[in-house]
């Protein structure tokens, strides 16, 4: 499309529109016109999707694994109750992201990078990237198992997650890439079904409530799932992500009432069915003991096969079409995440309403992530399984530092004005920064400690 200059008065001329603001301002006119009609349910399904995506984004292959794990290992107990609030907590930091983007109109690695200097720019950049690479890494095995309950292979995973990346990016429109995104998460809801296939047992679930009974066992092993389960539902990409996309969608601050009923519809799914794969993998616990561990969950078909074996054929391949859901769905909306940090921090181009040939860095960044993820698992040797067992570890001990910078872009008044953080808002972020950081911290020195023998296991 070409760029076209409009004359306001004569001798004077705005800057071109490029196509880019063309494309979001014909979104942005169908907002205007549902508002103008008082059309509520139509301009509430116009504004969702940044926040459900960043929800049903992050219950991605690695975090159904860690949730089914702490059923397979402690059954329902502690961590029922124990997902919903951290995805209170999620809700809490994601509020914020979504806030920046529609008031600021930027991405987050723009404003770090703009705000904090390039240092803190960049740190924060090589951080996602980092998390970003390994987490896709994990994803990819998460198809890969989730294909290998009927019997296909690597390359198909492999396969099948690159023709999604590419095919989802073919549009050349942010309003497109979402809605394709958006009706695979939904998908996303077949670990719910799983947990009614298992049949659970109602009053042991609803006695869990009460955060009880507490896991026993390994203090190490505790640790290990409490610090993976954060990994699961607050991670660095996430923020990058949510922000950015709210920025890309042309949110602005009229729009931010409807940004927080997304993001906490987002909330509530995941929740619902991350608790709904801790209870297919509490199936996994027969007479008081677990017939297979997380590290077992990626080795071949895994859990969906034992959970076959358990509760039936049924149970088993509905779980492993859920991991092939999570694994393609955080695919496309990582690879996004770390497209958008690339463009913001070199300054050019980051939206998916530029052409490939108009926005080179964000396509080639969005494709390129993917491309290098999936050439590890096709490494012959490869560790994939300490990869993808300490995806969601490596997120927690990684993430403090993005939570730190996105509470001051949202207390940044001269950014926010009116729409800076309230006191009581901090005071949870702050809270949840500290348990976050707490929970990391515990469980590396725990590890350090055995390490050098000052403790047992």
């Amino acid at each position: 499309m070409a760029t076209t200059e409009v004359a306001v008065s004569p001798g004077l001329l705005l800057p071109p529109l490029t196509e880019e603001d063309a494309v979001r301002s014909w979104d942005r006119s169908r907002v205007h016109h549902a508002r103008g009609h008082s059309k509520r349910w139509r301009l509430l399904w116009l504004l969702v999707g940044p926040g459900i995506l960043a929800m049903l984004g992050e219950n991605d292959g690695p975090s159904m694994i860690a949730y089914a794990s702490d059923g397979a290992q402690y059954g329902l107990g502690f961590f029922v109750p124990f997902i919903p609030v951290l995805f209170a907590m999620a809700y809490v930091c994601q509020e914020m992201c979504m806030r920046v983007g529609a008031v600021t109109h930027r991405g987050y690695g723009e404003l770090v990078l703009q705000r904090y200097g390039r240092v803190w720019g960049w740190f924060g950049a090589g951080d996602l990237t980092l998390t970003n690479l390994v987490t896709l890494v994990a994803e990819f095995i998460s198809i890969r198992v989730g294909l290998a309950y009927f019997h296909l292979g690597s390359g198909v995973a492999v396969a099948l997650g690159l023709a999604l990346v590419v095919f989802t990016l073919s549009g050349g429109r942010y309003w497109r890439w979402e809605r394709i995104v958006l009706g695979m998460a939904l998908f996303n809801g077949l670990f719910l079904l799983a947990a009614i296939l298992v049949k659970p047992h109602v009053g042991a679930l609803v006695s869990s409530l009460a955060f009880s009974p507490f896991p026993g066992g390994s203090f190490n092993t505790l640790l290990l799932l409490l610090a993976s389960t954060i990994g699961a539902t607050v991670t660095p990409w996430m923020i990058f992500f949510q922000q950015s996309a709210c920025a890309d969608k042309g949110m602005t601050p009229r729009d931010v009432k409807h940004g927080r009923y997304d993001t906490a519809v987002g909330a509530v799914l995941a929740a619902i069915f991350g608790v709904g794969a801790l209870i297919a993998g509490a199936a996994l616990r027969v007479g008081g003991h677990q017939v297979i561990s997380g590290i077992q969950g990626f080795a071949g078909a895994g859990f969906p096969q034992a959970l076959g074996h358990v509760a039936g054929g049924a149970a088993g391949s509905v779980f492993a079409l859920g991991l092939i859901e999570a694994g393609a769905v955080a695919i496309l909306t990582i690879s996004a995440s770390t497209a958008y940090a690339a463009g913001e921090c070199v300054g050019v181009s980051h939206s998916f309403n530029s052409s490939p040939r108009n926005a080179i860095v964000f396509y080639a960044a969005n494709i390129g992530v993917a491309l290098l993820a999936a050439a590890v698992i096709l490494i012959p040797g490869a560790p994939l399984l300490s990869i993808a067992l300490n995806a969601n570890v490596l997120a927690t001990v990684l993430l403090p530092v993005s939570l730190v910078l996105m509470v001051m872009l949202a207390n940044d008044k001269g950014l926010m004005g009116a729409w800076a953080n309230k006191r009581s808002t901090n005071v949870i972020g702050v809270a949840v920064i500290a348990f976050v950081g707490l929970c990391g911290a515990a469980y590396g020195i725990d590890s350090f400690l055995q390490t050098i023998h000052l403790i047992g296991s």
